[in-house]
């Protein structure tokens, strides 16, 4: 069979003509934001797919820790492209409910599916504990971050508005400050820990599901191109995504928190869940956990700050800049999915169960979020400032 007539994610590519007739091509009063948002979606995940496929070869130029850092990085592109988008149009509901998907999805969604497609195929996916350990650590000081801002909302008595944008600029500038750290440690004064040895030294033990996979690298050049190309069209058609996705919530019988939370951020993970699962594959666990981890800290701890920063300049006026004030569903979220990962993540070894209980917990977050929409809603409306 032609390697183009077997099924592949990059089918769905014809979604992205698809999206972009629908919103060029109807009637500005009679748009169908149904199907602009669901063929919005469809484009995205094979376009984040590339993004990861592009980086991944990127990453076996490099080492483990540069190679997570470069997946993660461009991995969270989409996130990124899609938030400050919706932050241009004042949607910070949106914003913060991605944010919040994006950090549970990798510790819990992306992390599952490495453990299940490597266990399956490994009976021990072996990796380095104490970088893992470093890593979770990093996420509990993210979900420390989230915690404070919305203590000093809800648990303060009538909270002074100006001064809790004061206090999640300065909390923004103290994660931002802290990942840039981060950074020095894994890839300067402790890369050793992240150069992926646990991995290479594990015995493997191949249980004949699946065969050797192999591939030819690609060139410098060519995985920039595709880099490029993947990253310009995600940003084109996350403008079709972000206008239609409140007409489309409400047409679903779903809050904008939930869409946030579940669905924008399952499309936007679709480069980690891809590239993460690849590697597990070959077990290389490290690289998986840096992914995963990584992009989850890099959405805490870097994402999240920029775009404070950047809703002072692109936030409407009528709004004002964007707060950490997340509602406690979102923040109670992060730091179940960061205390389930701590323990996953600490014993340096994995299996396919601890993958299915990941997803069990995962399926129950996205049950809370759907049936308490009043709760989380209210709570957005009250933090958004």
């Amino acid at each position: 069979m032609p390697a183009w007539l077997k099924p592949s994610l990059s089918w769905l590519l014809v979604f992205v003509p698809v999206a972009a007739a629908l919103e060029y091509l109807s009637p500005a009063t009679e748009k169908p934001h149904t199907w602009i948002f669901l063929s919005s979606c469809l484009a995205i995940v094979p376009l984040a797919g590339w993004m990861g496929k592009a980086t991944e070869h990127l990453a076996e130029k490099t080492g483990e820790g540069i190679g997570g850092l470069l997946n993660a990085t461009f991995g969270n592109a989409a996130e990124l492209i899609i938030a400050l988008i919706a932050l241009r149009a004042g949607k910070y509901e949106i914003v913060k409910a991605s944010l919040t998907g994006s950090i549970i999805g990798n510790t819990l969604l992306v992390l599952c599916g490495a453990c299940l497609a490597g266990g399956l195929r490994f009976k021990s996916l072996k990796f380095n504990a104490a970088a893992a350990r470093s890593q979770s650590t990093m996420m509990s000081l993210a979900a420390i971050g989230l915690i404070a801002p919305m203590a000093y909302h809800y648990l303060g008595q009538h909270p002074d508005i100006r001064r809790e944008q004061d206090l999640s600029f300065e909390v923004a500038i103290v994660l931002l400050v802290t990942y840039g750290l981060s950074l020095v440690f894994s890839l300067h004064t402790h890369k050793n820990l992240f150069s992926g040895e646990a991995a290479e030294a594990a015995k493997v033990e191949d249980s004949g599901f699946y065969a050797p996979i192999k591939h030819i690298p690609w060139s410098l050049g060519r995985s920039a191109a595709v880099l490029a190309a993947a990253t310009a069209l995600v940003a084109w058609i996350s403008e079709f995504l972000v206008g239609s996705v409140e007409h489309a919530a409400k047409s679903f019988g779903m809050t904008d928190i939930f869409v946030g939370v579940v669905v924008v951020a399952i499309i936007g993970n679709a480069a980690e869940h891809s590239t993460a699962i690849l590697v597990a594959l070959k077990n290389r666990m490290d690289l998986s956990l840096s992914i995963a981890i990584g992009s989850s800290m890099q959405i805490a701890l870097f994402v999240a700050p920029v775009l404070v920063f950047a809703s002072y300049a692109l936030g409407p006026a009528s709004v004002g800049p964007m707060n950490l004030v997340f509602t406690p569903a979102e923040v109670l979220a992060v730091v179940i999915s960061v205390a389930l990962c701590g323990q996953i993540a600490g014993d340096g070894e994995s299996n396919w169960l601890e993958g299915v209980q990941l997803l069990s917990v995962y399926i129950i977050l996205g049950i809370v979020f759907y049936f308490l929409p009043e709760v989380a809603a209210a709570g957005d409306a009250a933090s958004a400032h």
